[in-house]
C-alpha cells in the first residue's frame, strides 16, 4: 500500500499530463454516487461536518477489472480547528482501492489532490473554450487555487502575460512572488475592471458572495473561468455576464445547484437549463461543441466532482507504482 503525502503529491503531479487524464476520465464510464453529508454535533464547539465522495469505474460491474479503481474521498470541517487547536478547519484523506479485490492500494492527501485537480479540470475546459491565441490571464483571488490555476492554464493556452488581483494587495504581490520561476510578464493589478476588460482568459477562485466580474467589462472572445462561490447564496459574476456568454460547467447535476453563479440566474430566469451549452462530459465526448467563433464570450462554472478525484489519483498511483 502506497502512502502519498502532500509533498509526494506536489512532486509527482504534472499540469499536461493531469489534464489529460481528465479528459480520458470523462469520455469514459465512471459512477459518482450523491456525495455523503453528515453532521457531527460537538457539545463544546461548532458542529463539524463529514463528507464522503465516492467513484468507481463502471467497466468493474461488466466483467473489465484491468486498471479498475474505486476511490473515496473523506473530508472534515472542523470550522473552529484555527482558534482552538491552530490547525487547518478543512482536512481530507482518499483511498485508492483496487476496483476488482477492494484492496486499498494507496492513501492520498486530500487537500494537495483537490487543488490539482480543480485548476487542471479548469484548464481542461479552457481546452475546448479559451481562444487558441490567448495570451493575457487575469487571476482573480489568491488563494491556495490561485498559483496551480495560473500553472494550468499555462499548460493548454499560450499565454504570455499573467496578472493577478486580490483583495489584499499584499498576499497579491507574495502569489507573484512565489510564480518568480515562470518566465512570463507577471504582475499585480489594482484595476479589477480595467484588467478584465484586456484579459484574454479571467480565472476567478474567492470566496465572493457578491459579484466580482460584470458582464460588461468581458471583451470579445474572453473567456470566463469561475471556480470560487461554490455555495448557491455565493457569486463571482453578473447577470450580464451570464446573458452575454456561452455557459458551460464540468457537470450540469452538480453545477445547476450548488454554484450561485448558476444557480441564481436560473432561479431569476436569465438563464434556462436548455441555455447551459454543455458540460466536461459533453466537451470531451465530442457531443457538443466548444468555442466556435474568435468572437464568442464563454464562461465555465465549476463545482468539483469525485470523477475529477478519481482521476487524480489513478494517475498519482500509477506514477508512482
Amino acid at each position: 500500500m502506497h502512502v502519498l503525502s502532500a509533498d509526494d503529491v506536489n512532486g509527482l503531479m504534472q499540469y499536461p499530463a493531469l489534464v489529460e487524464a481528465l479528459r480520458s476520465a470523462f469520455q469514459g464510464e465512471i459512477t459518482t454516487p450523491v456525495r455523503h453529508h453528515h453532521t457531527i454535533e460537538m457539545p463544546d464547539q461548532s458542529d463539524a461536518t463529514l463528507l464522503l465522495m465516492p467513484a468507481w469505474h463502471d467497466a468493474m460491474a461488466k466483467g473489465h477489472s484491468n486498471n479498475g479503481y474505486v476511490g473515496i474521498k473523506m473530508v472534515s470541517v472542523y470550522p473552529d480547528n484555527a482558534q482552538r487547536a491552530q490547525k487547518p478547519s478543512i482536512l481530507g484523506t482518499y483511498l485508492l482501492l483496487d476496483g476488482a479485490t477492494g484492496e486499498i492500494r494507496a492513501i492520498m492527501d486530500g487537500p494537495a489532490i483537490t487543488v490539482w485537480r480543480t485548476a487542471c479540470a479548469s484548464a481542461l475546459a479552457a481546452s475546448y473554450l479559451a481562444h487558441e491565441n490567448a495570451e493575457e490571464l487575469l487571476m482573480v483571488g489568491t488563494g491556495a487555487l490561485s498559483e496551480h490555476l495560473v500553472r494550468a492554464h499555462l499548460a493548454v493556452r499560450p499565454l504570455k502575460r499573467i496578472r493577478v488581483w486580490g483583495r489584499n494587495p499584499a498576499k497579491a504581490e507574495h502569489l507573484v512572488t512565489s510564480m518568480g520561476n515562470i518566465d512570463l510578464d507577471i504582475d499585480v493589478v489594482e484595476d479589477l475592471a480595467e484588467a478584465a476588460t484586456k484579459a484574454d482568459v479571467i480565472s476567478c477562485a474567492t470566496m465572493a458572495s457578491d459579484p466580482l466580474i460584470m458582464g460588461e467589462w468581458l471583451k470579445p472572445g474572453a473567456h470566463l473561468d469561475l471556480v470560487g462561490a461554490y455555495r448557491p447564496d455565493m457569486r463571482e459574476s453578473d447577470d450580464e455576464a451570464i446573458r452575454r456568454a456561452n455557459v458551460f460547467c464540468d457537470t450540469k447535476a452538480g453545477a445547476t445547484k450548488e454554484g450561485g453563479d448558476l444557480v441564481q440566474p436560473l432561479a431569476d430566469g436569465i438563464l434556462t437549463l436548455d441555455q447551459i451549452k454543455g458540460d466536461l462530459f459533453e466537451l470531451c465526448k465530442g457531443e457538443v461543441k466548444g468555442r466556435v467563433t474568435d468572437d464568442e464570450i464563454t464562461l465555465f462554472k465549476s463545482v468539483g466532482t469525485a470523477i475529477e478525484d478519481l482521476a487524480a489519483a489513478q494517475y498519482l498511483y500509477e506514477l508512482s507504482h
